[in-house]
């Protein structure tokens, strides 16, 4: 099996020299389809920075990024609209709903852009609604919503042109507990019965110790891996806070 997601030798550096800073200093992994993977890493440590390379917000300074064998350096124009709209869908920490849109119209928002037929639109709407139990707010705008609401409608709208890749930025930091929890118990569903291929970004313990595999970084490189195997989450957890307490860093929310 190929990898869907190949990063090779990947470095952002800020600033001029003298006052240079390297966010991410020479960062190599992959991402297997079907695979839930967590970086991990305190405030600083460069993950946000790597996801943002993934995602075509941001240039890296050198190395690679190629999904599906295809470096994203060749990509220009029609071609990075088509990535950034079908090949990956980002959930924010903040949601980044437009508050004058029903969750319905928010949802759909990529498949007009993207000119996906309205029957199959509102198919895969009805669909990912269901799972994600938002079906009673989809009449309603935002502000109407709660938190997790939210975020599960979000991950709808990053779900609905079926990406190759969900990139997840910190989803549950906006959320209480009992919130976090069904939401990343929804993107777990999604990745074991959708075989949706999932990167998350996460300080929080709990959000990652639903992953498969953690990558732990500190000051812009890879220092540390986990694997989940068998053993159960809670086990799992707990081999998560042992790494996270060399970083100086921990949980911040109690599911």
């Amino acid at each position: 099996m190929e990898p869907i997601l190949n990063i090779e030798n990947l470095t952002k550096i800020y600033g001029n020299i003298p006052n240079q800073t390297k966010a991410l200093n020479g960062i190599t992994f992959q991402v297997m389809p079907g695979e839930f993977l967590g970086i991990m890493g305190s405030s600083g440590s460069g993950k946000s920075t790597l996801l943002n390379c993934i995602a075509a917000v941001i240039q890296p300074s050198g190395g690679s990024i190629a999904i599906e064998g295809k470096n994203l350096s060749s990509l220009n124009g029609k071609a990075m609209a088509e990535y950034r709209g079908k090949k990956v869908g980002y959930l924010f920490q903040n949601f980044e709903l437009l508050d004058n849109l029903t969750g319905c119209e928010n949802i759909l928002l990529p498949t007009s852009l993207h000119n996906l037929p309205e029957k199959e639109s509102r198919l895969r709407l009805n669909r990912l609604a269901e799972y994600l139990e938002i079906v009673d707010v989809l009449d309603k705008f935002p502000m109407q919503m709660s938190g997790g609401q939210r975020q599960r409608v979000a991950a709808a709208r990053a779900m609905i042109l079926h990406p190759k890749m969900i990139l997840a930025d910190e989803p549950t930091g906006a959320l209480d507990s009992k919130n976090a929890k069904n939401v990343m118990e929804k993107l777990s569903g999604l990745n074991r019965n959708e075989q949706a291929t999932i990167l998350m970004v996460t300080h929080d313990s709990n959000a990652a110790s639903f992953c498969k595999r953690i990558l732990f970084i500190q000051d812009g490189v890879i220092f540390h891996e986990l694997r989940r195997g068998d053993e159960t989450q809670p086990v799992f957890y707990k081999r998560i806070l042992k790494v996270m307490a060399q970083l100086g860093g921990g949980s911040c929310n109690v599911l």
